[in-house]
C-alpha cells in the first residue's frame, strides 16, 4: 500500500462553505456562489491571487454560509476537502454570482478558525498524509481483503454499463491505473448516493472504514442495474409474445379489427418489403429499393436515416410506375364537351380534337406540350381541367408563380434534412397514374435566385425527347413523364426563356369580343352566380341588352373575371329584396291568425316584371321576377366607370389614337402634341421605354424631312419645323410603362395634326412600325388590338399591309363592323387618319436646265 498522497496542502486555508452538495478527494464539482462571504473569498482570493497556492481552498460540507456580514457563523463541519479552483465564472443574472469548477485534492480538519470576516480562514491539518496504513499484520491483511472485494465489485458494476460509451471505458482503464485508496471516493461521487452518504465517506478517514462503507453502495448500485436490465429483457419478450399473437386478434364488440397498418416496425418492413417486390417499378428503382430495404432492416430505429428510408421506400412503392387510365377517344363526345364547357376559343378545341384522332391511330403517342398564352380571365385554366374531363384523366394543377427554387421541379437531395420530392413527383403520387394531364400555372412569372433557376429545371420535364428519364434529385432513379400531358399557360411569352418556350407549342389565347362575352355571361357566368347566391330565373331576369352595358360601361378587360364580379355584386343586391319580400309577405299571415274574418283583401295587380330601382311601395314585396335594367344597373354598381371619351378628345388639333397590347390584352392609346416657342427641343413624357423614345425621334425627322412636301410649317411659316420651336409629346396613363416600336404611325399621324391645323377622324385607330423612309413595318397582337379598338366604339383601323394575314383570326361579326385600311407607307396612313385625305401639296418651283 502507498503510505498517501504526495500533496501537501498550505496549514492555513481559506474557507468555501457548501450546503447542497459534498465534495470527495479525486472528484470534480461544479458549484454556484453567491454568499457574501463566498463571493469576497473568490474576488480577493482566486481573482487577484497569482501563485498555485492562491487557487488552493478549504470546502467545508454542510454548512450555509449567512446571507449577511452581520451574521455569525455557524458551526463548521469538522472535515472538509482541500480543492483546486480549475475555473471561475462571473454572471450578473439573474443575480451576482460566481460559479467555480473544483476538484478535490485531499481531506482535512480543522484545528482553530483564525478570523471570520471578511472570509473565514482556519488553520487546518491534512489527514490523508498522515495517515498510516500498516498497524499490525493483521490489519494489513484486511486492508488487502477488503481492497481486492473493493475492485471487484467496481470491475463487475463498469462492465454492466455501454463500454462503447467514452467515459465508460475510460473509468475502466482508471480501475487498473490509479492507486486503490483513491478508488472510494471517485466512485462514490460517480454512483447513485446521497448527500448523506458522500458525507459519511468523507469523514471516514481510515482507509479501512471508507472500504467498508462504499462496498455496499456498490451492491446496491450493482442490484439496481441487474433489476433495471431484466425489465427491460421481460418488456421485450412481452412486444414479441404481442406481435405473434396480434394477428390473429380480434375486438368482439365492434367492426373494427386490428391490421397490418398497426403491426410493429418489424412487420411494416417485411409487408414494405413485399410490397416492393410485387410493384411494377423499373428494374433500376428495384434494385434500389432492394438496396435500401437491407440497410433498413440493420439500422436502428432511434438514427434519424431510419425515418428518411422508409418514407423514400414508401414513395417509391406509391408512384404510377405503370398505372394509367384508358383515354375516352370519341371525337364527337368529346366536340360536345368542350363545347358545352367553353364558348369560342376554337383553336384549343381544334388542337385537342387532333389529339384524339392521333390518339386514336396510334396507341404509343407522347404526351403533347401545349402552351396557352393570353391574357388574364379567358380560361386558359378552366380548359385544361375540360381537357383532362374530356380525355377521361386525372387532372393536376401546380402553381409556378413566384417559384424561385430549382429544388421545387427536381426535388431536394436526401442528404439534406427535411428533403423531399419536387412538385411534379408528388403530383404524381396525388393523382396515382402515370397518364394525368398537368396544368403548369403562370409559368412565365419563374424567378430566379441563389437556389437556382426553375425555368431550366423544366428543361428536362418539358422536352419529350428527354422526360421519359425524369430524374428527380430525391428518388435519384429515373420516371417515365412521356405520357403526361403538359399544359402550361402564360400571359405573355416575353419572360420565358427561349430554351423553354423553343419546347412548347404555343396557341395564343386572345381576348373575347363583346358578342362572345354576352354569350359566355348567359350561358355560364349567370348560371352560375343564380346557383351561388340560391337565386332562380323566375326571381331575376337579365337582359342580353344589360349585359351589354355592363360590359361597355362598367368592366374594359379582355377577359370575363370582372364581368363575373359585377354579375355577383347584381346577384347580391336581388338576394336582399328577395329576403326582404318574403319577410313582409310573413307579416300579413301572422295578421290573418290574430283576427280571422276583419282581414281585408290585399289589392292585386297585374303580374309584370319589376324594375330593383322602382320605389313606388316600399311596404309589398316585390313582384317576380325583378328586372334588371339600366337603372337598376346605376343603383346597384353606381355611376359608370367608363364612358366613350374618344370623339370628345378629337377636337382639336394634335391629338391621335394608336393600338398597344399588354399582358391584360389590348388597349386604346391617346397621343398628344403641343408646340412651343423655344430652341427645338423634344420632350417625351408619359414612362416611355427607349424604342418609343425612338420612334418619336423617327417620326419627327420623317416629317421634317418631308415638311415642304406636305406643306408643314412652324408657327413662324418656316418649313424648319423646329426652328424656335419645342415640340411636347405626351402619353396620357403617367404611371403606366409604355414601350414597343407600334406607336409609330400613331405619332407622326398626331405631329401631322399639329403641324396642318387639321383634325385626326374621331373614329380613326392605327398601329404600325415605321422607317426613316415612309416605310410601315407589321407588329403583333393585332387581333388584342383590333378587339380594344372594337371595345371602344371605333370603327376604322389603319394596319400595316404585311398584317393581312392576322385578320383571318379576328371572327367574321367583328370584321363585319369594322373597316380596315391597310398601309404600306405613311404616305396611306395620313391620306387614311384625315378627312378628304391629305395630298401632297403640288410644288410650283420649275427645274431650269443649266446647261
Amino acid at each position: 500500500m502507498a503510505a498517501g498522497s504526495a500533496i501537501q496542502i498550505p496549514t492555513r486555508l481559506p474557507l468555501l462553505l457548501t450546503h447542497e452538495s459534498v465534495l470527495l478527494p479525486g472528484s470534480t464539482m461544479r458549484t454556484s456562489v453567491d454568499s457574501p462571504r463566498n463571493m469576497q473569498l473568490v474576488r480577493s482570493r482566486l481573482l487577484k491571487g497569482t501563485s498555485l497556492r492562491s487557487t488552493i481552498i478549504g470546502v467545508i460540507p454542510n454548512t450555509s454560509d449567512p446571507t449577511s456580514d452581520c451574521d455569525d457563523l455557524p458551526s463548521l463541519h469538522r472535515i472538509g476537502t482541500a480543492a483546486l479552483a480549475v475555473q471561475v465564472v462571473g454572471s450578473n443574472w439573474p443575480k451576482p454570482h460566481y460559479t467555480l469548477l473544483v476538484t478535490g485534492l485531499c481531506r482535512f480538519q480543522i484545528l482553530q478558525l483564525l478570523k471570520e470576516k471578511p472570509y473565514p480562514v482556519a488553520e487546518v491539518q491534512q489527514l490523508d498524509r498522515l495517515e498510516q496504513f500498516t498497524n499490525g499484520h493483521k490489519s494489513e491483511e484486511e486492508l488487502g481483503e477488503l481492497s481486492e472485494q473493493f475492485y471487484k465489485y467496481a470491475v463487475q458494476l463498469v462492465e454492466m454499463l455501454d463500454m462503447s460509451v467514452p467515459a465508460v471505458a475510460k473509468l475502466r482503464r482508471l480501475l487498473d491505473n490509479l492507486p486503490r485508496e483513491a478508488l472510494p471516493d471517485i466512485l462514490t461521487s460517480i454512483i447513485r448516493t446521497t448527500n448523506q452518504e458522500k458525507l459519511q465517506i468523507l469523514d471516514a478517514v481510515r482507509l479501512e472504514e471508507r472500504f467498508k462503507m462504499t462496498i455496499p453502495l456498490l451492491v446496491r448500485q450493482i442490484e439496481g442495474l441487474k433489476l433495471l436490465q431484466k425489465t427491460r429483457k421481460s418488456k421485450q419478450d412481452d412486444d414479441k409474445r404481442v406481435v405473434a399473437i396480434r394477428p390473429s386478434r380480434r375486438i368482439s364488440h365492434g367492426s373494427i379489427t386490428e391490421d397490418e397498418e398497426e403491426e410493429e416496425d418489424h412487420d411494416d418492413v417485411v409487408m414494405l418489403e413485399k410490397k416492393i417486390r410485387t410493384s411494377s417499378m423499373s428494374e433500376q428503382a428495384l434494385k434500389v429499393c432492394l438496396k435500401e430495404i437491407k440497410r433498413l432492416k440493420k439500422m436502428p430505429q432511434s438514427m434519424p436515416e431510419y425515418a428518411l428510408t422508409r418514407n423514400y421506400l414508401e414513395l417509391m412503392v406509391e408512384l404510377p410506375w405503370n398505372k394509367s387510365t384508358k383515354d375516352r377517344l370519341e371525337i364527337r363526345a368529346a366536340r360536345i364537351v368542350l363545347d358545352n364547357d367553353h364558348y369560342a376559343m376554337e383553336k384549343l378545341k381544334k388542337r385537342v380534337l387532333e389529339y384524339l384522332a392521333v390518339r386514336q391511330l396510334k396507341n404509343n403517342l407522347k404526351g403533347p406540350i401545349l402552351c396557352f398564352v393570353g391574357p388574364p380571365g379567358v380560361g386558359k385554366t378552366s380548359v385544361g381541367r375540360s381537357i383532362a374531363k374530356t380525355l377521361g384523366r386525372e387532372f393536376h394543377r401546380i402553381a409556378l408563380g413566384g417559384v424561385c427554387d430549382q429544388s421545387d421541379i427536381r426535388g431536394h437531395r436526401r442528404t439534406y434534412v427535411g428533403s423531399m420530392p419536387g412538385r411534379i413527383i408528388n403530383g404524381l403520387k396525388t393523382v396515382g397514374v402515370n397518364n394525368p394531364v398537368f396544368l403548369l400555372d403562370e409559368v412565365d412569372k419563374l424567378a430566379k435566385s441563389l437556389q437556382g433557376d426553375p425555368a431550366a429545371a423544366l428543361l428536362e420535364v418539358l422536352d419529350p425527347e428527354q422526360n421519359h428519364s425524369f430524374t428527380d434529385h430525391y428518388l435519384n432513379v429515373a420516371f417515365d413523364l412521356s405520357q403526361v400531358l403538359f399544359i402550361a399557360t402564360a400571359n405573355t411569352t416575353a419572360t420565358i426563356p427561349p430554351a423553354l418556350l423553343d419546347r412548347m407549342e404555343v396557341i395564343q389565347v386572345p381576348g373575347y369580343t363583346q358578342e362572345e362575352k354576352i354569350e359566355i355571361a348567359h350561358r355560364h357566368l349567370i348560371p352560375k352566380q343564380l346557383e351561388l347566391h340560391g337565386l332562380t330565373p323566375q326571381q331575376i331576369q337579365i337582359p342580353q341588352v344589360t349585359t351589354l352595358g355592363i360590359i361597355t360601361r362598367y368592366t374594359r378587360e379582355a377577359g370575363v373575371r370582372a364581368l363575373d364580379r359585377k354579375l355577383g355584386a347584381i346577384c347580391r343586391a336581388v338576394a336582399v329584396k328577395v329576403a326582404e319580400g318574403q319577410h313582409k309577405e310573413a307579416k300579413p299571415d301572422r295578421a290573418e291568425l290574430g283576427e280571422g274574418e276583419d282581414c281585408k283583401e290585399h289589392i292585386t295587380e297585374d303580374a309584370k316584371p319589376e324594375s330593383i330601382s322602382d320605389t313606388a311601395d316600399l311596404a309589398l314585396p316585390p313582384e317576380m321576377p325583378i328586372l334588371i335594367d339600366f337603372h337598376a344597373l346605376k343603383d346597384i354598381l353606381g355611376p359608370p366607370m367608363y364612358d366613350m371619351e374618344v370623339s370628345e378628345r378629337l377636337n382639336q388639333p394634335g391629338v391621335a389614337i394608336g393600338l398597344a397590347w399588354t399582358p391584360l390584352g389590348g388597349e386604346i392609346m391617346f397621343v398628344e402634341a403641343s408646340r412651343m416657342d423655344g430652341e427645338g427641343q423634344l420632350t417625351l413624357t408619359g414612362q416611355l421605354g427607349d424604342v418609343m423614345k425612338e420612334s418619336a425621334h423617327l417620326a419627327i425627322s420623317w416629317l421634317r424631312s418631308n415638311a415642304k412636301r406636305y406643306r408643314l410649317t412652324n408657327a413662324s411659316g418656316s418649313f424648319d419645323l423646329l426652328d424656335n420651336t419645342d415640340i411636347h409629346l405626351h402619353f396620357p396613363a403617367g404611371a403606366v410603362t409604355k414601350d414597343g416600336p407600334s406607336a409609330g404611325v400613331t405619332i407622326v399621324t398626331c405631329l401631322a395634326s399639329l403641324f396642318s391645323g387639321r383634325l385626326v377622324c374621331s373614329d380613326v385607330a392605327m398601329t404600325g412600325e415605321i422607317t426613316l423612309r415612309g416605310l410601315v413595318l407589321p407588329v403583333g397582337g393585332i387581333k388584342d388590338k383590333v378587339l380594344a379598338a372594337h371595345r371602344a366604339g371605333l370603327k376604322r383601323i389603319i394596319l400595316p399591309q404585311r398584317n393581312e394575314k392576322d385578320l383571318e383570326e379576328i371572327a367574321a361579326p367583328v370584321r363585319q363592323e369594322l373597316s380596315f385600311v391597310l398601309a404600306a407607307c405613311l404616305d396611306e396612313v395620313l391620306n387614311a387618319a384625315f378627312d378628304g385625305g391629305f395630298a401632297v401639296k403640288p410644288s410650283l418651283e420649275h427645274l431650269n436646265s443649266k446647261l
